[in-house]
């Protein structure tokens, strides 16, 4: 799958079993990907790598959540940000698009190819 080398993903997730199987998913589908178990893991990624995409779960012990989203709204305005969540109701407001958990890895892909 040529077409999605070059983009590096940066998957921010708490659980592993979701972590890591989406990582090697995406991987398989020819995307660079890095992952992260919480937003100071994250932020570690984006100063050591050149960030394309960020999958990020919102509800995680260590900075997830408002702060969070806040953070990636301030300083990664230059990336495309999608949220993952089981908890977030519809009336909340999230500047960034939403996949709400379950979901399907091949529904990641679209989002990333902008489909």
């Amino acid at each position: 799958m040529a077409e999605n080398t070059g983009q590096r993903i940066l998957v921010v997730e708490d659980e592993d079993a979701i972590r890591l199987t989406l990582r090697d998913f995406l991987k398989r589908r020819g995307f660079d990907v890095v992952v992260a178990s919480d937003g100071v893991g994250a932020i570690k990624q984006l100063l050591d790598y050149e960030i394309d995409v960020i999958l990020s779960d919102y509800r995680m012990d260590v900075l997830g959540g408002d702060y969070w989203v806040r953070f990636l709204q301030r300083y990664c305005s230059d990336k495309r940000v999608f949220i993952t969540s089981g908890f977030i109701k519809p009336e909340f407001s999230i500047p960034f698009p939403v996949l709400s958990k379950p979901f399907e890895y091949s529904e990641v892909v679209k989002l990333i190819q902008g489909e």
